[in-house]
């Protein structure tokens, strides 16, 4: 009897397994409009998908594309390898949840304009090009808690007023304990920085360094970096920026 009972368990497991794998991804994404996030259409199953313009908050994204992986449910996580293809924003991850909003992003690579309408918060004269190739992006209670690769931010600029041309940036976190702390440096452009970027798991930021113009750099941006006090002997001043995301 007990027998008969282990059989017809794992037949009726096995089965739902089979439904659920083949169950269309247009029954359970919702519909943009919908919801805060939706699809226009949805194409293929729930484990192996593409979701034609994906909105998110009434913001167009393009399409995305998810390839679950099964095996990761016995240990309580969902896993998936995403890729987002869009006209402004493209990336990839493998990104992998659990308990407690946990959220791992590995082989992260991704590239976005700076613009509000996809940053909520960024300044709204700032404009520019982001690039992230990062190995690793973990969050806990939607605080990031780690962070391992490169950021780099290209052709910055402040378009508040006349636009002013800011260079490019770079940000290199390196795989070590405690909160993420990455290398800052300047990559081109009127300005010679060097510094770190300090995240915190309260969600704010510390950025500590030093700057100074490069030959040719503008007048209005020479005369802004004068706020930081006079320079060192080697023509550079400190600066110091915090603040919450």
């Amino acid at each position: 009897m007990r027998r008969g009972l282990w059989i017809t368990l794992a037949a009726s497991l096995a089965f739902a397994a089979i439904i659920l794998a083949r169950l269309p991804a247009a029954w359970v994404v919702p519909g943009a409009g919908k919801s805060p996030a939706g699809c226009a259409s949805a194409n293929g199953t729930l484990w192996s998908g593409t979701c034609l313009g994906l909105t998110l908050e009434h913001q167009g994204f393009g399409d995305i594309s998810w390839e679950l992986r099964p095996a990761r449910l016995l240990a309580g996580r969902l896993a998936a390898h995403v890729i987002l293809t869009g006209p402004q924003v493209r990336g990839g991850a493998d990104a992998e949840a659990g308990f407690h909003q946990h959220l791992i992003l590995r082989d992260l690579s991704a590239d976005l304009p700076l613009d509000p309408t996809y940053m909520r918060g960024l300044p709204a004269g700032v404009r520019g090009q982001a690039r992230l190739r990062l190995s690793l992006a973990e969050f806990e209670n939607n605080a990031l808690t780690r962070l391992q690769g490169r950021i780099e931010v290209h052709d910055l600029e402040n378009r508040d007023g006349r636009a002013t041309r800011l260079g490019s940036y770079a940000l290199d976190f390196p795989a070590v304990a405690g909160e993420p702390t990455g290398k800052l440096k300047d990559l081109d452009g009127p300005l010679s920085v060097d510094g770190t970027l300090r995240l915190t798991r309260q969600g704010g930021f510390d950025v500590q360094g030093t700057v100074a113009p490069r030959p040719g750099a503008p007048a209005e941006l020479t005369d802004n970096l004068r706020f930081l006090g006079s320079p060192a002997p080697s023509g550079r001043r400190q600066f110091s920026l915090s603040g919450t995301f």
